[in-house]
């Protein structure tokens, strides 16, 4: 009989075999050294990760939060996920160390499990940028009152250099979003729908990831495929619109491959743009074509980013901008992971490095009225090298090559 009062708050269970993770477990402990070296130069002696990045990262899991509480406790000589009975030992297998698996029977078992892992620490590191108001005072309270040191932005920096097995990865997400955007552009017809559309790109792009990664997770792939006044928002969600001949269209294809995010970004036209719209595609494609050459080791964000500006402002079209012109790449989606420090935007002056990998994707929205009404956006992702930039996007570009007869 099972003694309701005494049921374990947290245990261990190896059930099965360990994965194989995206990457070698000698990545991991590159990766892991790094971070032990940040945590002996800020006297941090053990770090709770909680957010889906630095956890994946880190111990290879990247977990379903499903509103419970996640977590990686790296000390200098272990590395132990904390996650969820929901989950059984998959988050073990897909750990590259050890996992500790927390029960439900009571509340705040989560922390119980992690305070077995911190040891009584004093000061323990936590993402300031991930840890909620909740779960600080928790962590305050259940650990002991420890110093709570952040520690995101220098995951976040260690994070932005990608080693020759993530840019491997990352050029492989690559092509995968170039086939979604050819089984995209294969499929736009007038009185096709978004949605339809999209599911073609959605479908290609995941049997080539499941061809590709035989022995991977596949989750959260995904296509925003958008058409006349939707295609003002870079980020609108795809509705069941019927394409009509004229439109404007964003082909952007977003393959997942174990936590990493690629993409391909397009605008195209179903029939010949008139002449205003024309200028504004062709003005976009300027604006790419320049970012594209000012992509370089040693360049500034902020100096590239002000170079597109005055490109825009010269065509009279800075007032339609939309975003900034790019962002790194890596473990991210559109739900976690984003390296702000690596943005090209006016308020960002980090210096590309070899091993940067990142976008240039202009975007201006001319509102609904104005001649040339839309949104238009290009997007490549770019390698950054000692010597050399290396383009990884394959899929064409321009006026020249998307418009698709109606």
């Amino acid at each position: 009989m099972v003694d309701l009062e005494n049921r374990p708050e947290f245990f261990t269970r190896h059930n099965g075999e360990k994965a194989k993770l995206p990457f070698s477990k000698a990545e991991y402990q590159r990766r892991l050294s790094k971070l032990r070296a940040i945590m002996a130069a800020r006297d941090i002696p053990v770090i709770l990760l909680t957010s889906m990045q630095n956890i994946a990262y880190y111990s290879g899991f990247l977990y379903c939060s499903f509103g419970r509480p996640y977590g990686c406790v790296v000390t200098q000589d272990a590395c132990t996920t904390v996650s969820a009975n929901i989950d059984a030992s998959q988050p073990w297998r897909r750990s590259v160390e050890e996992n500790v698996i927390y029960t439900d029977w009571k509340r705040n078992n989560y922390w119980r499990a992690v305070a077995s892992l911190t040891g009584g620490a004093r000061r323990i590191g936590i993402e300031g940028d991930h840890l909620t108001l909740a779960n600080r005072d928790l962590a305050l309270d259940m650990l002991g009152a420890p110093e709570l040191v952040d520690i995101a932005a220098d995951t976040m920096k260690a994070r932005m250099i990608k080693s020759a097995e993530e840019i491997t990865l990352i050029k492989a997400g690559a092509r995968t979003a170039d086939i979604g955007g050819a089984a995209i552009r294969d499929a736009i017809q007038e009185g096709a729908t978004e949605i339809e559309i999209a599911i073609a790109g959605r479908d290609a792009m995941e049997r080539e990831i499941a061809r590709a990664y035989p022995d991977a997770e596949y989750r959260d792939t995904w296509v925003w495929f958008q058409s006349g006044l939707n295609t003002d928002g870079a980020h609108n969600p795809v509705t069941n619109r019927a394409l009509q001949k004229g439109d404007i269209l964003s082909l952007n294809t977003f393959p997942m491959i174990s936590g990493y995010y690629t993409a391909l970004e397009r605008t195209l036209f179903l029939g010949e743009p008139d002449a205003a719209s024309l200028r504004m595609w062709q003005a976009n494609v300027a604006a790419h074509e320049l970012g594209l050459s000012l992509i370089k080791k040693g360049a500034s964000c902020s100096g590239i980013t002000a170079e597109i500006n005055r490109l825009f402002a010269d065509e009279g079209l800075l007032q339609y901008r939309s975003f900034g012109y790019g962002h790194s790449f890596g473990i991210l989606s559109h739900y976690y992971g984003r390296e702000a420090g690596l943005e090209l935007r006016e308020d960002i002056d980090t210096v590309l490095e070899p091993g940067m990998v990142v976008s240039i994707e202009p975007m201006i929205w001319i509102p609904e009225g104005t001649p040339g009404a839309g949104g238009y956006r290009e997007h490549d992702i770019l390698v950054v090298g000692e010597d050399s930039v290396e383009n990884i996007t394959g899929f064409p570009y321009g006026p020249d090559h998307n418009i698709v007869a109606g």
